[in-house]
């Protein structure tokens, strides 16, 4: 109907008609108006940043939508793309599958493929982040940083040094009061760099090598770096037990380095020095709620702590240690300087930003330690029901305990589960276990025989699920212990 039909209906139909692009008009108005200013932004707004000022933001934005677009590709949640991944030919981010998974989205799982349960990969809190994505994400400018400096001495950043303290005091797990912190590429970096410092110069008078020992099971990179990285002024030297014997008592001018791992890997158990007088580097990797109880903050000379254990960062090689004494504190900062000249200021932008996250969410909803504490208690309790009613393997005992973060008495939740084959037949357990479609790492390298092997548990769920699905099989195969009549 045009208007003109309509003005030979009712008179106010025509008037209505007639009017309707004026009535038109102010919405369209408003329309151009949104679409050209559109309203601010308030979800998840930067602190410092005013909401309106979101709408202004420009070289920020490729960025995010390329970031946004590799997070979307679709992995059947059996993988994830990234941004610096391979390329499909369609132009797209290429899937990286998990363990025992194929095909362009990750969706095929192999038949008869291994559960791989050898490294200490901490994968098991990648969910979390993926949860808090938006609180975790770090956006960095071309020139961020391009100095070989930054605003603290020794190429560090005071933010994060800040930031770290404030980790330790809210968790409750280390003293750094009057201490100094050193930054490293990983505590791998740091552990040979206090070999270094610990020991006595090159220009020394004493011709006292330092001897470096720990106790079995011990994390087998303290003897393959020391002897890798052998030196003028130290020297691996085995185990403490052959120096704690009566007979091989170590003389008062000896130069012991302990290294003291608590809790331990591979067993989990929080672990005191042996010798007595010895130098110890405390490495407390694992000594952060969702591995261990926490029963008071550790208040050691020397503390060795890492981002890939604390938010499962592996990739960023980050590590600190807590230092008393200034003096090794300033030999530390020498050889770190000549060494690497610091860590990557971008690794420690992103590793501020992952602490931030952590320290705001302590004791309070989506922490972090209790998420982890809730997966791998879980991933523990179903391991440790498996092989409780097999007579081939055992499970290293952990009794619950009092931790202070969570103000209760906890059920065990260690990274790793340390079997023994109890079988006289079976003299290389990790064999046992590959013949079994499981991958393990053996004891020899923790120097704790062969009869022994360690068992990641802090891997992807895919890769936990395959190794309780492999276990499961392997103790259904034996046979029913028969009980004697006394």
């Amino acid at each position: 109907m045009t208007p003109e039909q309509a003005c030979h209906q009712p008179p106010s139909l025509c008037s209505l008609l007639r009017r309707l692009p004026l009535l038109i008009l102010p919405f369209s108005l408003l329309l151009n108006l949104l679409l050209l200013f559109p309203p601010p932004v308030t979800r998840n707004t930067p602190p410092g940043i005013e909401p309106h000022r979101l709408q202004l933001l420009t070289w920020t934005h490729d960025a995010a939508a390329e970031a946004e677009a590799v997070a979307a590709v679709n992995c059947s949640g059996h993988g994830r793309a990234f941004l610096d991944g391979l390329i499909a030919s369609d132009g797209r981010s290429s899937c990286e599958c998990n363990t025992c998974y194929r095909g362009r989205d990750c969706s095929l799982l192999l038949p008869n493929c291994a559960a791989d349960a050898d490294s200490g990969d901490p994968l098991f809190l990648e969910p979390y982040w993926q949860q808090h994505a938006a609180l975790s994400a770090v956006v960095v400018s071309g020139w961020h940083r391009m100095s070989y400096r930054t605003n603290g001495d020794n190429f560090i950043s005071l933010q994060l040094e800040t930031h770290l303290r404030l980790l330790h005091e809210a968790v409750g797990n280390a003293v750094t009061d009057g201490k100094f912190i050193v930054f490293g590429s990983g505590s791998t970096q740091l552990f040979n760099a206090l070999i270094r410092s610990l020991s006595p110069d090159n220009d020394s008078s004493s011709s006292s090598l330092s001897n470096v020992v720990a106790s079995a099971p011990y994390y087998p990179m303290y003897k393959a770096q020391t002897d890798l990285l052998d030196g003028r002024e130290f020297e691996w030297e085995g185990l403490t037990s052959d120096w704690a014997n009566a007979s091989s008592s170590p003389s008062p001018s000896a130069n012991f380095i302990e290294f003291v791992t608590s809790p331990n890997n591979p067993e989990g158990t929080l672990k005191r020095p042996v010798l007595p007088g010895s130098t110890v580097i405390h490495d407390h990797a694992y000594y952060w709620p969702h591995y261990s109880a926490i029963p008071a903050p550790s208040d050691e000379d020397i503390m060795v702590f890492t981002d890939s254990k604390l938010s499962g960062h592996a990739s960023s090689r980050f590590g600190w240690v807590v230092i008393k004494d200034k003096g090794v504190y300033q030999k530390l900062n020498r050889y770190l300087q000549l060494n690497s000249m610091g860590v990557s200021r971008d690794t420690q932008l992103r590793v501020l930003k992952l602490v931030k996250v952590i320290i705001a969410k302590v004791k309070k909803q989506d922490d972090i330690f209790d998420f982890g504490y809730t997966t791998l208690s879980e991933r523990w309790s179903k391991l440790n029901k498996i092989l409780s009613s097999s007579t081939r393997f055992s499970l290293q005992k952990l009794p619950p305990q009092y931790c202070s973060y969570f103000n209760k008495i906890r059920d065990p939740s260690p990274a790793f589960g340390w079997v023994k084959c109890e079988r006289e037949e079976d003299k290389d357990c990790a064999a046992v276990l590959l013949k079994a479609g499981i991958i393990s790492r053996t004891g020899i390298i923790f120097e704790a025989g062969s009869r022994y092997t360690r068992l990641s548990l802090i891997k992807t769920e895919d890769d936990m699920d395959l190794l309780l699905q492999r276990f499961e099989s392997l103790v259904s195969q034996e046979e029913p212990a028969v009980l004697v009549a006394s």
